[in-house]
């Protein structure tokens, strides 16, 4: 008995030590200042490298140094651009963070989510957010479809959510002073622009179209505008 009573203290130290290392070589990893900044920049939304290198103004093999450090420490991710193909975009790990860098915040009269067909993610994204948010929120897409996704539809039904009456429209007839962009498919963000978005590199359910995918979008949608939402003001 005694026996197994050290083992299981020894085991027990062991975890705390592991954890404690993990954590201390965290914060060793955001103890540059150019990776504290890319952390920061990518805390609304994700960014591509070469707009982190842009913002950071250093050299591209300087920031593959620090993304490959942040990277390795579980902070971010990276994911390939459904749009062009070439480029990635950089996010961070959810939950990553766990309060060791400044809270985002992002001021806007009105929220307006975009994709390019306006039939799946963008319109999910907005059904979460007037659930979630005060702020207005509408969206709408670069290049509408004919119709909202039926597996949208079904996605939003199953989680108490009603999409039947929306119908895909133009994001041109949805910008007004104080209205501030979320890009919700890699197309639309490269169609638009950096500067003018705040993007998340969200998959598109439809290149697969089962209702796992749908699923899959949805949580990750409605993990982000939870994150976000308190963090907007008018």
């Amino acid at each position: 008995m005694t026996v197994a009573i050290a083992s299981v203290k020894i085991e027990t130290m062991n975890d705390e030590r592991t954890d404690l290392e993990r954590r201390a070589a965290r914060h060793a990893a955001l103890g540059d200042p150019a990776r504290l900044r890319v952390v920061e920049l990518l805390a609304l939304g994700d960014r591509s490298p070469g707009e982190l290198r842009t913002q950071l103004g250093i050299a591209s093999n300087l920031l593959a140094h620090h993304l490959g450090v942040l990277e390795a420490e579980g902070l971010i991710a990276r994911t390939r651009s459904e749009g062009d193909r070439r480029r990635s975009y950089v996010r961070l790990v959810p939950g990553a963070l766990a309060g060791l860098v400044p809270e985002p915040r992002l001021s806007a009269r009105r929220i307006v989510f975009v994709c390019t067909g306006n039939s799946a993610r963008s319109p999910l994204a907005a059904a979460l957010w007037a659930v979630t948010s005060s702020i207005p929120a509408t969206s709408a897409g670069t290049h509408p479809a004919a119709r909202t996704s039926p597996a949208a539809i079904a996605a939003a039904e199953r989680h108490g959510l009603d999409l039947t009456g929306h119908t895909p429209r133009p994001v041109g007839r949805t910008l007004t002073d104080g209205t501030a962009i979320i890009t919700v498919c890699d197309r639309a963000r490269e169609e638009l622009g950096a500067s003018r978005c705040t993007h998340w590199s969200i998959p598109n359910p439809g290149a697969i179209g089962t209702p796992e995918a749908y699923e899959a979008a949805f949580d990750d949608i409605a993990r982000r505008v939870r994150a976000l939402a308190p963090h907007v003001a008018a």
